[in-house]
């Protein structure tokens, strides 16, 4: 596929807005049921159909498994009803088991209870006079992560999903970015959640949503399925426990991080060959990284859509160009793209004629690109930390700069890690350069095209056993002001480079696995490699690259270590000090 640039981006994506699925149709009455599963627990659905639908019109599916409440008492429909219905299609919205009006526990995100139930929902689908057979997975963040695990099942009437900024890996994309805890969302999150689980939920206006939607008229059930959830903590209290991806916290049923990992399963995805629409963005969280992984490891035909987005794409902002210039598609031609997939999966166009396709828009260039391979064909341009905090093209001499680490310091403005549905641009680092080291290139002199995962090399000693290492990487404006484009943490006991990783093209990489533990020798000078996240930025002539080095990042992320003496830690200069590869696309 040629390349497109923004102004037409609807042929990037194979979408021809003007044959796009026309509205024909009114939302008719929302009937709520419950399922039983194979345990005897029930769980709460949704339909929603086409006004005017007699019992027997046969309606293809979308099919969304929620756990924020698949409805509000009182409200006549449901986000995804209004999206997808007017379009002739039937739509099925259920709570998952231990959560909204269904009975059950929720220990933690996709439990293997949870997951099985959506064969049973699916096989409840297609026994429906009304079905024709064949669904569609649909959702954005939790509800993508549920479609992903509808393709584990493999299921015969699963025709496509579409996962929107779900997390691909939840420990490295979520909740521990480099191993280090994202304190901030996951305690926050996982409250909120437990608050949900009580049948409470604030609206924006400060007053109380009337709650879940009950099932039927009547609520004894809901009150049962509320007592149900009440006995499960909080899942931050089982995130406390963790510090490894194979870590089981008490309260989780003998599970870990792995169990609840789509990547972990990634070869049962590939078999099913169900094809699905990821989007992704540049700045939220890890969800670009899990779509590149996604697009490596799965054979599944697919596209792979990454932009400058908020969480969910509703907002877009390209940090090297105008804040008020548009950045497309715009919301209502994603929803167009999702419901063209949407029906070329019904129709089984995609899985005949498909393949894989990634696109990607490069900020400062304005340009969306589509490739059949990842990572693109780059130079790895090595960029050298000196001294009198210069960034060089070739190394310094030998020496050392320092930080006695400050637990206070941190961003606590929105940041990629808040999951927000606004723009999560990190804030101006220049304003924490008293407890952190930043580096400055001179201006470039002639355009620069980054493409892919940057990787930094660290030479470090510290006078503790443990810590947390962020390199932040920007562009810097010819009038000083930096342009955040991405950034990398590690916890210094997972610095064991995996060999055997699948993404080993990327950069180095990191299995978190208890066994694979090394703590630092305090005193002693180590390597810390690791990858930051994906990018692709194209900087003018004129320009500087910057990069800002910190030990704590607070309160996003949990200290490390959390308690004792902060660690003061020395990053080495030279031929053999810290420097960072950059990919570089042409010459």
């Amino acid at each position: 596929m040629s390349l497109a640039r923004q102004e037409t981006s609807e042929s990037v994506f194979n979408v021809d807005i003007g044959c796009a699925m026309p509205i024909r149709h009114k939302v008719g009455p929302l009937e709520s049921t419950y399922l039983t599963m194979r345990d005897g627990v029930r769980i709460a659905l949704d339909v929603a159909r086409p006004m005017g639908d007699s019992a027997n019109a046969k309606r293809n599916t979308i099919l969304v498994m929620t756990r924020y409440w698949r409805g509000v008492k009182g409200e006549p429909s449901n986000d995804w009803a209004d999206l997808f219905v007017p379009h002739g299609y039937a739509v099925v919205v259920g709570d998952v088991r231990g959560t909204g009006a269904s009975f059950g526990v929720w220990p933690h995100p996709r439990t293997r209870a949870e997951t099985l139930d959506f064969s049973e929902v699916l096989d409840w689908i297609v026994a429906q006079p009304w079905s024709t057979g064949r669904v569609v997975g649909h959702g954005l963040s939790y509800t993508a992560n549920t479609s992903d695990w509808m393709a584990e099942r493999n299921h015969p009437a699963l025709r496509g999903i579409i996962p929107r900024h779900a997390d691909y890996d939840p420990y490295e994309d979520e909740f521990f970015p480099g191993g280090v805890p994202n304190a901030s969302f996951g305690r926050d999150w996982g409250n909120k959640n437990k608050d949900l689980d009580r049948n409470l939920r604030m609206l924006a206006n400060g007053e109380r949503s009337p709650g879940v939607r009950p099932v039927g008229s009547g609520e004894a059930d809901l009150d049962a399925a509320l007592r149900a959830h009440e006995r499960v903590p909080s899942l931050w209290e089982g995130f406390q426990q963790v510090t490894f991806k194979d870590d089981r916290p008490d309260s989780w049923a003998g599970d870990s991080m792995l169990d609840w990992s789509i990547m972990e399963v990634a070869d049962r995805v590939s078999r099913s060959g169900t094809p699905i629409q990821n989007w992704a963005s540049w700045f939220d969280g890890g969800t670009a990284q899990g779509a590149i992984r996604r697009f490596m490891q799965q054979s599944n035909p697919m596209n792979v859509i990454i932009g400058p987005w908020s969480h969910g794409a509703g907002r877009a902002r390209d940090p090297l160009r105008e804040v008020a210039e548009a950045i497309l598609p715009a919301p209502p031609t994603q929803d167009a793209i999702d419901t063209q997939f949407a029906e070329l999966c019904f129709n089984g166009q995609v899985t005949r004629e498909h393949g894989k396709l990634l696109h990607y828009y490069t900020l400062g260039e304005g340009v969306w690109k589509s490739t059949r391979s990842w990572p693109p064909l780059a130079t790895r341009q090595r960029w050298y930390l000196g001294s009198g905090s210069r960034l060089n093209s070739s190394p310094d001499d030998t020496g050392f700069d320092s930080i006695l680490v400050d637990p206070e310091l941190g961003d606590p403005t929105p940041t990629r890690w808040d999951f927000a549905p606004t723009v999560n641009l990190a804030g101006d680092h220049r304003r924490l350069d008293a407890g952190s080291l930043a580096y400055m290139s001179e201006p470039l002199t002639r355009d620069l095209e980054i493409t892919g995962h940057p990787v930094v090399h660290l030479n470090i000693t510290s006078t503790r056993e443990d810590g947390a290492f962020f390199v932040y990487f920007e562009a810097v404006r010819p009038d000083g002001v930096p342009c955040y484009l991405t950034e990398g943490q590690l916890r210094a006991l997972h610095r064991k480079v995996w060999a055997e990783s699948p993404f080993g093209a990327l950069g180095p990489q990191h299995s978190y696995l208890q066994r694979d533990a090394e703590p630092l020798t305090p005193g002693k000078a180590t390597i810390l490699a690791f990858t930051l996240q994906p990018i692709s930025a194209r900087l003018p002539a004129g320009y500087r690259l910057r990069v800002v080095l910190a030990g704590s990042d607070h309160p996003t992320f949990t200290n490390v270590p959390a308690d004792g003496l902060p660690p003061l830690l020395k990053f080495h200069r030279g031929p053999t000090g810290c420097c960072i590869d950059l990919p570089i696309i042409g010459s």
